[in-house]
């Protein structure tokens, strides 16, 4: 009996021009949960690929049970008990939940498909992960978290005994990924084995007790989870020590450049107030669903308030929509950067200039050089690590894709930028980046709303934090007051139990 269920030795894929995976291994134990880590573009995607016989690799081996295997395919792959549960779920969004579990693999008796006998086997794979919903509900009705279960059980209903989970709790609240981490440790408990690919250390830390890190298409070492640091982590990451993770320079805070008082909307949030001054970054933290998104779109015209004022440098204005906001100086980087940030077919440059593009128009015709002149400092002023300024923003990794919404926000004259979740999905080094740029922004005099689920973000960055719960402000502290057990407090409703105040 072999040491490991999975074994990879010496992987080598290379695409036209570039090595993807470079002498890279690993291995997986009988039941372990094992932890992938690495910036964005180390490998682990196509290294998934390679595991699951999507990519074959031009060098190494491959061996399950100590048996060396050769996939020519997918089918070979599941076949062999491997599934992959992917970031964003690959589903058909009018089937029923029953129908996307037995894609491919439909249960068939003299040629007829037994769609009774599909709803009853998908309600028992359901029944095991406790899930609240059953096997006739429409796929294109649930929730992120609710599809990610659907595909799990997809797995589970190939007997897969190797599951790979990419990402799965970057797009999760707190409180789903701890349902998430619930699912894993009962597959652990029946025998599964996990490859765990994050970005987030708790993840790693609640679940994994190994953790392998690729950088640079490289294998660089494994490690027990309880044995290595977190500044040893990001170093084999990263390959350099990042000595502070959140880089905010004390900034001598100049004049208020944003007043909110009373702003109120029937069902979402009430009574709201807070201002931000110039060289300032104002955490706007709570629960998810506590209303900071909805307050913050409020103010820039995406919504209208019902009652309340905005000021901005002292004086009242009315924002009918964003593009009165952005002709003010108010900028929202939106949490879906996809989706609401990016044109995600266009080049690099055009996403930049595109709020501006009236600027280089006269009599229909775009003054070209003087655009992309311009979108090519401003990428560059942010780091965005790209071939050129017409590479499409889908090419890019999250955090460069992040990098390029700053650079479409500082093509305007800005006063108040506010950020929502801008660290969303990111690794831990363009995280580091993404705080530099904050922290220059607030060095150069823009004032700063972050909105944030994520603690550590809120109390390393933020020089004053307003937290809301239930469409409420409940309370303000400044940095040297606050405290995650604090903010806590103040983001629970009395008597809400510590498992819903997880979702923070």
């Amino acid at each position: 009996m072999s040491e490991y269920v999975l074994e990879l030795k010496g992987i080598t894929k290379i695409f036209p021009g570039v090595k993807a995976l470079n002498n890279v291994q690993f291995q997986l134990k009988p039941g372990e949960v094992h932890a992938l880590m690495g910036e964005n573009g180390a490998g682990k995607s196509t290294f998934i690929k390679v595991i699951t016989g999507v990519h074959k690799a031009e060098e190494g081996e491959m061996f399950l049970n100590g048996q060396k295997v050769d996939f020519k395919g997918p089918k070979d792959a599941q076949a062999a008990g491997i599934a992959a549960v992917y970031q964003h779920p690959t589903s058909y969004p009018h089937l029923t939940v029953a129908e996307n579990i037995f894609m491919g693999h439909e249960i068939i008796v003299h040629k007829m498909i037994q769609w009774k006998k599909m709803n009853e086997e998908a309600n028992k794979l359901l029944g095991q992960l406790n899930a609240d919903f059953d096997a006739t509900a429409e796929m294109g009705t649930l929730s992120v978290a609710q599809q990610q279960m659907v595909e799990i059980a997809k797995a589970l209903s190939t007997n897969a005994k190797i599951v790979i989970l990419d990402e799965p709790t970057a797009a999760l609240t707190k409180r789903e990924s701890e349902e998430l981490y619930r699912i894993v440790d009962h597959l652990r408990e029946e025998g599964v084995s996990i490859i765990f690919i994050s970005h987030r250390f708790e993840d790693m830390y609640r679940l994994a007790s190994r953790v392998t890190v690729f950088r640079d298409s490289q294998y660089i070492g494994t490690y027990n989870v309880d044995e290595i640091t977190n500044a040893d982590l990001i170093k084999a990451m990263v390959g350099r020590e990042i000595k502070d993770l959140f880089p905010k320079p004390e900034v001598q805070l100049g004049e208020e450049m944003l007043r909110v008082e009373g702003l109120s909307r029937v069902g979402y949030f009430k009574n709201v107030s807070f201002d931000v001054h110039a060289g300032e970054i104002i955490g706007l933290t709570g629960l998810v669903g506590a209303g900071r998104t909805e307050v913050v779109e409020s103010i820039c015209g995406i919504t209208t308030p019902d009652e309340g004022k905005v000021y901005l440098e002292g004086q009242e204005i009315h924002i009918k929509q964003p593009s009165d906001a952005m002709k003010k100086g108010i900028i929202l980087l939106p949490e879906d950067r996809q989706k609401e940030g990016l044109i995600m077919s266009w080049g690099l440059g055009r996403n930049v200039t595109l709020p501006t593009i009236s600027q280089y128009a006269k009599k229909g015709f775009n003054n070209e050089p003087k655009e992309r002149e311009l979108a090519k400092q401003l990428l560059e002023e942010v780091d965005t690590k790209a071939v050129d300024i017409f590479q499409p923003a889908s090419s890019l990794s999250g955090g460069n894709q992040q990098k390029v919404v700053v650079a479409k926000a500082l093509s305007q004259e800005m006063k108040v930028v506010i950020m929502d979740e801008p660290t969303k999905g990111v690794d831990v080094g363009a995280k580091a980046e993404i705080y530099a740029i904050m922290g220059d922004l607030a060095k150069k005099g823009y004032a700063i709303v972050l909105i944030s689920s994520e603690m550590p973000e809120i109390l390393g960055m933020s020089d004053r934090i307003v937290v809301m719960c239930n469409g409420r402000k409940t309370g303000e502290l400044n940095k040297e007051e606050a405290t995650q057990e604090r903010i806590l407090e103040l983001a629970m409703e009395k008597g809400q139990t510590s498992k819903e105040a997880g979702r923070l």
